[in-house]
């Protein structure tokens, strides 16, 4: 059995290993066909630019084992079917149960290894390529601003620039929109511009020249001005262009900078604080109640009182509720990525019970084949993970199901299939 077992992963390792180095390629390309712009022209030294697509690599081989795996086990087990070396193990009688049990012990060996990549490599390839990203704006400011393109790099602004200008940040055709879409409170259009940070980087400089300011009041929200200009400084907060400051030079990690047991940290940090703001919001809500009995014959100084008073009460409940909100979907937030990276860990083996009946009955060998049904389950698989992160950022569904529910049907249909085509194959189970 062991010189069999040993001949089946033999199987899996070529395919498995020329899966894996294309899907990364593939991811690359695209990578590289979304930001090239970006990087292409900007005085980017060379090194910088290899070291932040290595960076990037990272989340890439998270996606890429998994689906390796599936294409492996497809392709082994179909090579094994369509040369009839199944039907000799069905002679001897093996069962599909055996002849998959050393694949799906190396895709435990697999997952445990993609878990480690995940809580150790991932979160400081990722913060990393954050630090390199908050360098390369410090130094070229017009970096984050794509050409002909709206930028949100600037918190509460959207900004478009006809032409950038890297040797010296200037540039052109500027026009800068004030709120969220639809409920813009100004906007400002100029000729040309300067981009800078300030020597602190805690503000973003942009003189402008020859632009309008265009304002809408908002008090009659009626009356309209425009104001000329030929030459206008904007002061900016950088924290939202793409950076925060936390001590020193350090950043402050994201979600998905962070390993699953700080992630884990987070997501109970603001489960207390919902827990806080219920207790706080049932209190008001409690004395809301009990102010709810009017006094009868009371003068109106009193009654003004207690209108004020109600309206102060009304105010406090709102905020209480929107508190209650925002850390809600804050500690989905987390926990969602805290899941996350042991539900793609676990894909490994979930992949193996898919693959292996999936080439079975597909009955013939080829990378191509293999290739087209990974893709299809891969992307199915995908597909319900979005939904889970969706549905969970909502609030409509747990963190947890949420992001096993794509494990859960896979395995379900891995199941499904591993036991149609066993009862085909007549093994004994032995």
């Amino acid at each position: 059995m062991k010189i069999l077992y040993r001949y089946i992963l033999r199987e899996h390792a070529g395919p498995f290993l020329f899966a894996f180095a294309t899907i990364l390629f593939v991811f690359t390309l695209h990578f590289l066909t979304i930001f090239i712009d970006r990087f292409v022209g900007k005085g980017l030294d060379f090194f910088v630019m290899v070291e932040l697509i290595v960076l990037q690599i990272a989340w890439m081989v998270v996606l890429a084992v998994p689906m390796a795996v599936l294409v492996s086990a497809l392709i082994a087990f179909g090579n094994l079917t369509n040369r009839s070396e199944m039907a000799v193990m069905r002679a001897g009688g093996l069962s599909l149960y055996r002849l998959i049990l050393p694949v799906l012990l190396a895709s435990v060996v697999l997952a445990v290894l993609v878990e480690r990549f995940n809580n150790v490599v991932l979160p400081e390839a990722n913060y990393q390529a954050k630090l390199l990203l908050r360098d390369i704006t410090r130094a070229k400011p017009s970096f984050g601003l794509q050409e002909n393109a709206f930028s949100g790099l600037v918190e509460g602004y959207s900004i478009l620039v006809r032409k950038t200008e890297w040797r010296s940040d200037r540039l052109e055709g500027i026009t800068i929109y004030e709120g969220v879409p639809d409920d813009y409170k100004s906007v400002i259009t100029a000729e040309s511009g300067r981009i800078e940070f300030t020597p602190d980087y805690h503000y973003l400089i942009m003189t402008l020249e020859n632009g309008e300011m265009h304002e809408l009041q908002e008090d009659s929200g009626e009356e309209y001005r425009v104001t000329s200009f030929e030459k206008q400084r904007f002061v900016f907060a950088s924290t939202g262009y793409g950076f925060e400051r936390t001590s020193g030079d350090e950043l402050r990690r994201g979600d998905r900078e962070l390993s699953a047991s700080s992630l884990r940290a987070m997501a109970m940090k603001f489960s207390g604080r919902v827990d806080e703001s219920e207790r706080a919001l049932k209190e008001l809500l409690s004395a809301k109640k009990a102010r709810s009995v009017t006094v009868q014959g009371a003068d109106s100084d009193v009654e003004a009182g207690r209108a004020e008073e109600d309206a102060r009460l009304d105010r406090q409940i709102e905020r209480e509720r929107s508190q209650v909100e925002n850390n809600r979907k804050l500690y989905n937030r987390y926990m969602v990525e805290f899941h996350k990276k042991y539900a793609l860990s676990f894909a490994c083996i979930v992949f193996v019970l898919v693959g292996a009946p999936l080439g079975v009955m597909a009955r013939r060998g080829g990378f191509g084949v293999g290739a087209g049904l990974s893709l299809l389950f891969f992307v199915l698989y995908w597909a319900l993970l979005i939904l889970g992160e969706k549905t969970s950022d909502r609030g409509l569904l747990d963190p947890g199901l949420s992001m096993w529910l794509a494990n859960i049907v896979m395995t379900g249909i891995g199941l499904f299939a591993l036991l149609k085509v066993s009862g085909g194959l007549g093994g004994s189970g032995r």
